[in-house]
């Protein structure tokens, strides 16, 4: 049990590697540009449930916990979340297959991401904002969708600061 707490607390979960391609600051904000590679995940479908109640269920899981979001035109997200986990690379080839029938493994292809940090205890308000910030920051011209995002979660509920959550804009490829 106390391996498990200081795990939580101190992080040594596999973390997805990728490739930094810039380190980019407009208007007072910093963000990163990103390219990760294909690889698989585990992931879950819900609708009907609020971010809030989603987001606190699926931690203690390699990270980050990926959520795929899905913005109305006032900003706010529907009632439909994709919950993705990075399955640990000593599965990526042979990935075992769920016994839960709501869950799937899904090859995600690669992709290039702009990517908003930020800290503390993130829900759906925390997420919004942020996104929002990134959205004026990379403004009109930035080639990237902008009928979902990602919103990222590096800590378990537990780990009391030095949070670290993200938001990426998938960047549209060429």
């Amino acid at each position: 049990m106390f391996g498990m707490i200081k795990n939580w607390l101190f992080g040594a979960t596999e973390e997805s590697e990728y490739k930094l391609l810039s380190t980019e600051s407009k208007d007072g904000v910093s963000y990163e540009v990103r390219r990760y590679d294909a690889c698989k995940h585990v992931c879950l479908s819900l609708e009907g449930r609020s971010f809030d109640q989603v987001s606190g269920e699926v931690m203690n899981t390699p990270v980050p916990v990926i959520f795929t979001v899905f913005p109305r035109d006032d900003g706010s997200l529907n009632r439909r979340l994709v919950a993705a986990l990075r399955i640990p690379s000593s599965f990526q080839t042979s990935p075992p297959t769920p016994t839960d029938t709501s869950l799937r493994i899904e090859d995600r292809p690669g992709m290039t991401v702009y990517v908003l940090q930020f800290g503390g205890f993130a829900g759906e308000s925390e997420f919004r904002a942020e996104a929002a910030r990134l959205t004026v920051t990379l403004g009109d011209s930035a080639p990237f969708q902008r009928k979902q995002y990602l919103c990222c979660s590096y800590d378990p509920p537990i780990k009391p600061y030095g949070r670290r959550n993200e938001v990426w804009f998938l960047q549209d490829e060429p």
